[in-house]
C-alpha cells in the first residue's frame, strides 16, 4: 500500500474585494444572519489570509467567519477559490499568513471526500484505533463500537474490511469515527461528493437524523450548490481569490428534500457564484 493513503487515515483518526461581502435575505425574507443567535460561538474567524510558499497570489484574502453552537455553515464557490485550503487551515493542516483562527470546541474532526479508512482493518479496527488513540481503556472499548456501529446504522458490519462496503457505508464509518473522537465541530471536505445522487441523498437524511440525535456544529465545503441548500443554516459563497462574496441564510424547515423552495434556493445560489448570472 502506498504512504498516502495510510497517511491521509492517520491524519483523520488523530484528528479582498472593494465593497464588504454581500448579505443577502433567505429565500422565505429572513436576514442572513445565523439563525441560533443565541447560541454561543464555537469558531472565530478574523481577518484569514493564506498564501502558498512560491504563489503570485493569495489563496485566501481575508476571510472573516463566526459559526455558533449547533450551526452547519456551507461554503460555495468555484474552483481555486481557497474553499479546501480555509478548512484546512481551520484543522491546523496549513498555517494562515494572517488573521487568527479560535475555537471552543471541546474537540475537532475532519472528514475527507474519501473516508481515508485503513483497508487492512476492519470496520471495528478502524474505531478501536481511535479509541485507543484517545485513552479509552480496553473494557470500554467494545461496548463504546457498538453504540458507535448502532448509531449509523451498522450495527452487522463490525469484522467487515472497507472494500466490501459500499461508498454511503464506509461514510457512515467516517461519520461513526467522527463521533468516536467525540467532537463538536465537524470540518467536511466534500464528504459525499464521490458518491452517486440517490446514496448522497441518503447520506444527507443520515446527517440530519444524526445531528437530531447528537447535536454538533459543522463547517461544509461543497461544489454542489444544492447540497449547501439541503443542509445548511448559511451558505458563503467565495470568489477568487478566497473571500466571502456573499452570505444567505436559509430559513426552509427541516427536513429539506422534496420541498418547492429547495429549487429556488439552489437556483439563487447558482446565480451569486462568481461568474454567473442569475435569469
Amino acid at each position: 500500500m502506498s504512504r498516502a493513503p495510510a497517511a491521509a487515515a492517520a491524519a483523520a483518526a488523530a484528528a479582498d474585494v472593494a465593497a464588504a461581502p454581500v448579505v443577502v435575505a433567505g429565500v422565505g425574507g429572513a436576514a442572513s444572519t445565523s439563525l441560533v443567535p443565541t447560541r454561543a460561538a464555537v469558531l472565530r474567524v478574523v481577518g484569514l489570509h493564506h498564501r502558498y510558499p512560491g504563489a503570485a497570489g493569495e489563496s485566501l484574502a481575508g476571510i472573516d467567519l463566526e459559526v455558533r453552537a449547533g450551526e452547519v455553515v456551507a461554503l460555495v464557490g468555484p474552483s481555486g477559490c481557497g474553499k479546501s485550503t480555509f478548512l484546512s487551515v481551520l484543522a491546523g493542516l496549513e498555517h494562515p499568513t494572517a488573521g487568527t483562527v479560535s475555537t471552543s470546541a471541546a474537540a475537532t474532526a475532519l472528514m475527507f471526500q474519501d473516508a481515508t479508512l485503513f483497508p487492512w482493518l476492519t470496520v471495528a479496527g478502524n474505531l478501536d484505533l481511535v479509541l485507543r488513540l484517545k485513552g479509552v481503556p480496553r473494557g470500554g472499548r467494545r461496548a463504546r463500537i457498538s453504540e458507535l456501529l448502532s448509531l449509523v446504522r451498522l450495527s452487522g458490519q463490525a469484522d467487515a474490511r472497507p472494500h466490501e462496503l459500499s461508498g454511503g457505508m464506509r461514510q457512515r464509518v467516517a461519520l461513526a469515527r467522527t463521533f468516536a473522537q467525540e467532537a463538536d465541530l465537524v470540518l467536511m471536505d466534500e464528504p459525499f461528493g464521490a458518491l452517486d445522487a440517490v446514496t448522497r441523498a441518503g447520506m444527507h437524511a443520515e446527517l440530519e437524523r444524526l445531528r437530531r440525535e447528537r447535536p454538533f456544529t459543522v463547517v461544509l465545503v461543497t461544489h454542489d450548490v444544492r447540497e449547501a441548500a439541503v443542509l445548511a443554516d448559511r451558505v458563503l459563497v467565495l470568489g477568487v481569490p478566497g473571500r466571502v462574496v456573499a452570505e444567505v441564510a436559509v430559513d426552509l424547515g427541516r427536513p429539506r428534500a422534496g420541498r418547492p423552495a429547495l429549487d429556488e434556493l439552489a437556483h439563487h445560489l447558482e446565480s451569486l457564484l462568481p461568474g454567473r448570472t442569475g435569469d
